[in-house]
């Protein structure tokens, strides 16, 4: 019965901010149709309704403060909301692979598709796929793609793996007079590797010379969706004794998804995750949680810039009007129990001060706090300008995500590469929470606009 008797609490207390949400929303409006009961009368209803629903929590609590465990209410075994949100448990065991790469064999990565957030989950593809094939993973140029050592620990990865594993692309023309990519077997059938023109020009510009580019599965060209494949459908494929292989863009390749995206990911290693921000970067995100959060805080990746397009085009939108989206995080607030939350965002200050004005639980704002412009008077950040990377885009962006990373609670935004970004580093580092969703996830926004 004790299960039966919490789970039932929790629904009540779900049910009684139902109700008092419900309560809320019976304002009269000019122009609105009569009722079959009364505002007065449906008002009275619903009181007496949430009198009723406290009446039985009470009851349900005294049955357990009474029995020999003397539970109190800070102490059931449940994600009730004044108990807070327990952590996800990492599984037991992970399906991985070892990576032994063969000596002077090199997989040289290539990453185009949208920003940083996706060359990360592309760079993470093809480092399953040097595992499968025995290859040293080739990090991208800065001069053709992002300066990953500015954002990642690289060496962390090594380490990690026992071996070397992932070398610069500078450590991989240093003993080389030319540099050539031998086969380039395409992932991607259309366009072959998703390499365009400008990339191309870039490569030649480098001094690298291309071999013949074919795609290894050109009837994908004709599917509006690349085809799921499997170890048993790559491995074959990409097999070839050349020296220096490339595949090209990865970022759509959907390869063994559930296997790539498990906590930890797929690969055998000694740490939590392998791909992973930089030192400089994890303790600076570690300083500002000291001097601005704390211990207990809810993280927001609030993604407005051009989503109201993106998503208003998808069968189900995820761009929320602002009063909508303030409810759906008080709902997290009210199971979190957190008393402030950080806002990673691309909003206008004319939504987030919106958002900021609705954000109210008990009767107190709960203060939605972002990282303030640099000022030399504040040390959380001194590592990052001592090192010259203070005000790098890229930077500032994955030190957004680790501080959302490193949150007791995230809500991210459904359709976002940098939210995926953060769930896949709060899996690997176990932080993840059973509160942990999208922002009104499961629902649909209550006002749409047409598409144009």
């Amino acid at each position: 019965m004790r299960e039966a008797e919490l789970h039932a609490l929790y629904l009540l207390r779900s049910q009684r901010s139902g109700l008092l949400s419900l309560f809320d929303r019976t304002a009269p409006t000019n122009g609105s149709a009569s009722a079959p009961i009364s505002l007065s009368d449906l008002q009275s209803a619903l009181q007496s309704q949430i009198k009723i629903n406290r009446e039985i929590q009470a009851a349900l609590l005294s049955a357990h403060r009474s029995g020999t465990g003397n539970a109190t209410e800070d102490e059931l075994d449940l994600d009730l909301p004044v108990a807070g949100c327990k952590r996800t448990e990492l599984p037991a065991n992970r399906r991985t692979i070892e990576w032994n790469p063969k000596k002077d064999r090199y997989l040289f990565a290539i990453c185009l598709s949208g920003q940083m957030s996706n060359h990360l989950i592309c760079l993470e593809k093809h480092m399953f796929m040097a595992a499968l094939l025995g290859r040293i993973l080739v990090v991208p140029s800065q001069k053709v793609d992002y300066h990953y050592d500015n954002v990642l620990d690289i060496n962390h990865i090594n380490d990690c793996i026992g071996r070397k594993v992932v070398i610069s692309y500078e450590e991989f023309t240093e003993k080389r007079k030319k540099v050539s990519i031998d086969q380039f077997i395409c992932y991607a059938a259309t366009p072959p590797c998703f390499l365009d023109e400008e990339h191309t020009k870039k490569l030649k510009g480098l001094g690298i010379s291309l071999g013949k580019i074919e795609a290894v599965f050109p009837e994908d060209a004709k599917l509006k969706e690349p085809k799921k494949r499997y170890v048993g459908d790559i491995t074959p494929k990409f097999s070839t004794d050349a020296e220096v292989l490339a595949i090209g863009d990865m970022f759509y390749a959907d390869i063994e998804d559930e296997w790539v995206n498990q906590p930890g990911g797929p690969l055998a290693h000694k740490c939590k995750t392998l791909i992973q921000p930089s030192r400089l970067i994890m303790l600076t995100a570690q300083r500002f949680v000291q001097t601005f959060l704390g211990g207990n805080y809810i993280a927001l990746h609030f993604r407005r810039h051009g989503f109201l397009k993106f998503c208003n085009v998808k069968k189900e939108s995820c761009f929320f009007p602002i009063p909508q989206a303030a409810e759906c995080i008080l709902r997290i607030v009210e199971k979190a129990n957190g008393p402030v939350i950080y806002l990673s965002t691309d909003a206008a200050e004319s939504e987030t001060s919106l958002l900021q004005s609705l954000v109210v639980f008990n009767d107190r704002q709960v203060p939605l706090v972002k990282r303030p412009e640099h000022h030399s008077s504040e040390k959380w950040d001194a590592l990052l300008y001592r090192n010259h990377l203070g005000g790098d885009s890229q930077v500032e962006a994955m030190l957004d995500k680790t501080i959302c990373a490193l949150s007791n609670v995230f809500i991210g935004s459904s359709g976002s590469t940098f939210t995926e970004d953060i769930f896949r580093l709060r899996r690997g580092w176990g932080s993840s929470s059973h509160c942990d969703e999208y922002l009104c996830q499961g629902e649909l926004p209550n006002f749409m606009a047409e598409v144009d």
